[in-house]
């Protein structure tokens, strides 16, 4: 299972990493690894607000649908469109193109809480 240390990580398995102000988000090797094969991904509208551990968007797989949560609060500038059309990246390359949205932070803080590469190691191994 794939950890990066340059990333952060919710309990709930979502990844984001920090760049230029932006939070760009998606799920961990760990969670697709979990769904199985993703089939379809509903993304959050461009311009939506979102809140710490609120809903994102949802994926579907061939095992289950699952939520998922925003690791920080603020709005969603950018989403990856590309996973309407090939969700499987998802499973391929979930920190690559895999990605799913990118945040603009209302709250810089609430990304230096999130779980470091060795605390969500920790959590997986449990």
């Amino acid at each position: 299972m794939e950890i990066p240390s340059d990333l952060r990580y919710t309990a709930d398995h979502e990844w984001a990493k920090e760049d230029q102000g932006r939070v760009r988000v998606g799920l961990t090797d760990f969670a697709q690894d979990a769904l199985g094969d993703i089939v379809f991904v509903d993304l959050p509208a461009v311009g939506s607000e979102v809140a710490q551990g609120g809903p994102l968007g949802e994926v579907e797989s061939t095992k289950s649908v699952s939520q998922v949560y925003a690791p920080v609060s603020g709005r969603v500038v950018e989403v990856n469109e590309a996973l309407r059309d090939a969700p499987e990246d998802l499973n391929a390359e979930p920190y690559a193109k895999g990605w799913l949205c990118v945040i603009e932070p209302s709250e810089r803080a609430q990304f230096d809480d999130l779980l470091d590469a060795a605390g969500y190691r920790d959590l997986t191994e449990a």
